[in-house]
Order: structure tokens, then sequence, then C-alpha cells
């Protein structure tokens, strides 16, 4: 069942467009992941889905509902996990847990959501004692309290250690069980190819690929040699070696424009060998998803370079 739909989606501030008339949808059961570099319009557009920023234009249906307009009657069915912000300093997991208890009509057990975000050491912490990844943990708990039908999930794993990341993974696989619909940003490649049935990137407000992990990483790998080598290779000498071109894409990573056959594979690790140059992974006909995102968006996902939807956001009340 389509759970929300975003039909020719214009945002603009002044004469600047934020986003630039972008159309979606996402179903029951999915996780739909939300990629862009820095201004890409990515928390604009979440924004608007969340419905606490009206857009210049367009349709958004939440649950069949507008959410700026619906709002009051769209909160109680959806969760929205921020990535810091919206608990006083001084309250401990505890009590916030307790009052968002008391916000709905049929919540979680506490103790069964301690037990699933894995809080039990922190309940008594005072909230500006806890560690990020402790804060995520929290967030995450109050999104999904009033078992919503949708959750939005802003950097879900961001600031987590190991043993916390595989909790938050459990959670999110556990919503799409029930029939949850999940939006997600993230800068965490890795996380968005593990948990995302269909992905959508967003560059200077418009979409330029959406598809699931597979199929974009399939679509861009034509036929061709990714390998890591350090910075700087006389691609020339290379190119000799092993009888194709070669180029290297951004400092330290290469592509080489022919099939990857074993023989060429050979030549070029025999090669790198002579030369004793080390080399990193190598990558035969498939690109990894921050291949591709770098093709479409000539960007990194740098963490500290990306949109911080929390600090425009960080004052919001959760559900």
């Amino acid at each position: 069942m389509t759970t929300i739909e975003v039909n020719d989606l214009y945002i603009a501030y002044g004469e600047k467009i934020a986003v630039a008339g972008i159309s979606f949808q996402a179903d029951s059961s999915e996780v739909l992941t939300i990629l862009g570099p820095n201004g890409a319009g990515k928390t604009s557009t979440v924004e608007s889905v969340e419905g606490y920023r009206k857009p210049s234009r367009g349709i958004i249906r939440v649950l069949g509902l507008d959410p700026y307009k619906d709002l009051p009657k769209l909160a109680p069915s959806i969760g929205v996990m921020l990535q810091d912000g919206g608990i006083y300093p001084r309250m401990t997991p505890l009590q916030a847990l307790r009052l968002f208890h008391g916000y709905y009509r049929d919540p979680l057990d506490i103790d069964q959501l301690i037990q699933l975000v894995n809080l039990q050491g922190a309940l008594r912490t005072p909230y500006r004692r806890l560690s990020g990844g402790e804060k995520q943990r929290l967030s995450l708990a109050l999104a999904i309290i009033g078992q919503p039908e949708v959750v939005f999930l802003d950097e879900p794993t961001a600031g987590i250690d190991p043993e916390g990341r595989l909790a938050v993974r459990e959670v999110i696989r556990n919503l799409k069980s029930k029939g949850v619909c999940i939006l997600m940003t993230t800068h965490e490649l890795d996380e968005a190819e593990r948990l995302s049935d269909r992905i959508i990137i967003l560059d200077r407000g418009t979409i330029v690929a959406e598809g699931t992990p597979e199929q974009l990483m399939t679509a861009s790998r034509g036929d061709s040699i990714r390998f890591s080598a350090p910075g700087g290779l006389d691609l020339s000498q290379l190119e000799l070696e092993i009888g194709a071109s070669v180029a290297e894409d951004r400092a330290g990573e290469y592509t080489i424009s022919a099939e990857a056959t074993p023989e060429r594979i050979a030549k070029l690790t025999s090669y790198l060998a002579s030369k004793n140059i080390a080399i990193g992974d190598i990558r035969a006909a498939r690109s990894s998803l921050e291949d591709v995102f770098f093709a479409l968006t000539g960007k990194t996902m740098d963490p500290e370079t990306q949109d911080k939807p929390a600090r425009e956001r960080g004052s919001r009340r959760q559900r």
C-alpha cells in the first residue's frame, strides 16, 4: 500500500530553489532512503513530508493526509527520530520514555522498548551526559514508542558503537516486518545499502537517480575494473602494460575501461607488484554505492559536510 506520495514538490527560499519539482512514493513495509550532498534539498524535502515545512508548490500525502494542514490528525500515526535535541538536558531516558508513553493510546511497553534499543545501562543518566550513541538510541525509542505507521529516521546510526548499530538495524528490520513505512536519511552509505529497499539520490534539488541499491550499482557498472592505490600513478606506463585506458577518477581511485578478464587483472596486480606499489581493493564489473554517488554528484558522503537537519529541527518536539 502506498503510504507516502510526493508529486511535483517545489520548495523555494526567496529566489533560491531548494527543491525543483520532485516526485516519489514509499510503501508500507518499505525502507526508502534519501541521499544527497550538502545543499541537495534533502532536509527541505524530509521536513515537508513530515509536515514541518509548507512547500511552495506540489502535493504531499502521508497516509492519505496533507502532513502540513492535517498534522494534528496525522501526528499519532507517525514517529520522528531527530539526530539530536528535543529532550530537556536534565531529563533521564526513563523520564522521557514515561512522558512520551502518556502521549499515545496504545504505546509500546517501556521495559520492552528499553531492551529493544539496549538502553538498560543509561536509564537514570541525565540527557546531557549521555553518549552520542545513547542519545541516538533514546531518540529512536521515542520515535517508535507510539507504534507509528510511518517513521522518519534522521541519521539513525550516527555516533553509535558497533553493538548499538546492530540493535538499530534490528529495530528497523522489525518495524519493516510489521508493515511500517520508513523514510531515512543517512551519510553512511554502507547502512543505506544494507537497510534500504530503495534509494533516492538528490542533487541540486532534483532526483538524479532512484532504485534499489542493486539497481543503482549495476546500472553504472559497465565493462570496467576499479582499484585503489597511491595517487599519481604513471598511467601511460600502466596502460601499455595492460592494453587498456586507465583514469584516476579521484585521488587514489582508478578505473580501467576494459572487461575484467582474469588475464587483465593478473597483469594489473603483477605490474603494481613489480613497482612495489601497494594495491587496495579491486572491484570488477560492479560499482559500489559510493562510486555511484560520486559519479552522479561529484561529491563524497563526508558527514562533516552534509546537511545537519538537527540544527534546524532540534527544538521540535518528537512525537
